[in-house]
């Protein structure tokens, strides 16, 4: 249940589709083939999701065993095939095992809930304690992990341009927030509304290392995918929330083409609009915020993003500016006229979103 009368489980992948159509269009079919393979069974899955909206998706109700402070995770081993879940390998009772995929997958969806738990209050994605279950080991040289309106799932990478999509511990809060999304705002996946949804994604993955890492604001690298890419790639990472367009320039996956500010905003039809592309224009304002707030940047700023995107005034179709002036209003509400809502008015300034 969401705050718009219901959830539209969409089919949202960490990497986006114009690195992979870049790859896709390369002469050496070694890094062509993955990532053309990846494209197409990225197309089907959204189709697949786009039906499961009309039909409607399964209710899931939290198991009886599951605590209200502990997680209940499931990882599964698909083998590298396509069907989900997979054969069960890890439950929470569980040890670590010898598969270092598993246990990176485990450890980060325990990550993500204690950060909703500590620093929010949430329990686990949907706020009443949703078992949370992954499939690791997906499809052979699968470029991507997913988040399909029900479960995580991860590929290994190609071993050429990306690794193991468990690594980063970043992007598996990146891909279960948008569980968390599509449990409150629910923000429609498409042009601004759609950044938004992605940029809040960003937003929480980051978090998610830098509480893990025990990291403030000033220590964190702001990269989101960082471990991700192979060495033969010329990058950081797949995006930067401190230095939008600049995580990759690289002669196989191009340069990032993130903006920063919305003189460099993109018109597109790909990619739903440029969700991924245009997300680094809130990406930057938060990092802005969190920056000039010092500290932990799960805690005041964080806190903030977190009251709009679940407080219930955030619609699902919002543009930038209607989540930018609810971000003032939450931050004068809570914080009172303090530094709080100065650096929030200041960083949409400077980005050039209309925030009053």
């Amino acid at each position: 249940m969401t705050t718009n009368g219901g959830f539209e489980p969409v089919f949202c992948t960490i990497v986006p589709p114009h690195v992979l159509d870049k790859l896709a269009q390369h002469e050496d079919p070694a890094l062509a083939g993955p990532a053309r393979r990846t494209l197409e069974h990225d197309a089907f899955e959204r189709t697949h999701r786009r039906l499961t909206t009309v039909i409607g998706a399964p209710a899931v109700a939290p198991p009886k065993e599951a605590a209200e402070d502990k997680p209940l995770r499931t990882i599964y081993d698909a083998k590298h095939h396509q069907d989900l879940p997979g054969k069960k390998v890890r439950g929470e009772s569980d040890k670590p095992g010898k598969d270092a995929t598993v246990n990176r997958a485990f450890a980060g969806l325990g990550a993500t809930f204690e950060l909703y738990l500590k620093a929010y209050t949430r329990n686990s994605i949907n706020g009443e304690g949703l078992p949370l279950n992954a499939t690791v080991h997906y499809d052979r040289d699968y470029n991507n992990a997913f988040w399909n309106g029900e479960q995580m799932v991860f590929g290994d990478g190609d071993g050429e341009i990306f690794l193991d999509f468990t690594i980063p511990v970043d992007v598996i809060g990146h891909e279960l927030t948008h569980g968390v999304t599509q449990y409150t705002a629910n923000l429609t996946y498409f042009g601004q509304p759609g950044a938004l949804n992605e940029s809040m994604s960003d937003v929480f993955g980051s978090l998610i290392k830098q509480y893990t890492l025990g990291q403030n604001a000033s220590e964190a690298d702001w990269l989101i995918g960082a471990g991700l890419l192979a060495p033969r790639v010329t990058g950081t990472a797949l995006r930067s929330m401190k230095e939008p367009g600049t995580a990759y320039d690289d002669d196989v996956l191009g340069k990032d083409p993130q903006p920063a500010t919305m003189d460099g905003y993109v018109k597109t039809g790909r990619d739903n609009g440029g969700v991924h592309i245009n997300s680094g224009i809130p990406n930057h304002a938060f990092y802005l915020v969190a920056d000039a707030l010092g500290g932990n940047a799960w805690e005041r700023a964080g806190q903030i993003w977190y009251d709009v995107l679940t407080g219930g005034a955030l619609q699902s179709e919002a543009g930038f500016s209607d989540f930018a002036k609810l971000t003032v209003a939450q931050a004068r509400s809570r914080y009172g006229e303090g530094e709080e809502l100065q650096s929030v008015l200041k960083a949409w300034e400077q980005v050039g979103v209309p925030s009053a």
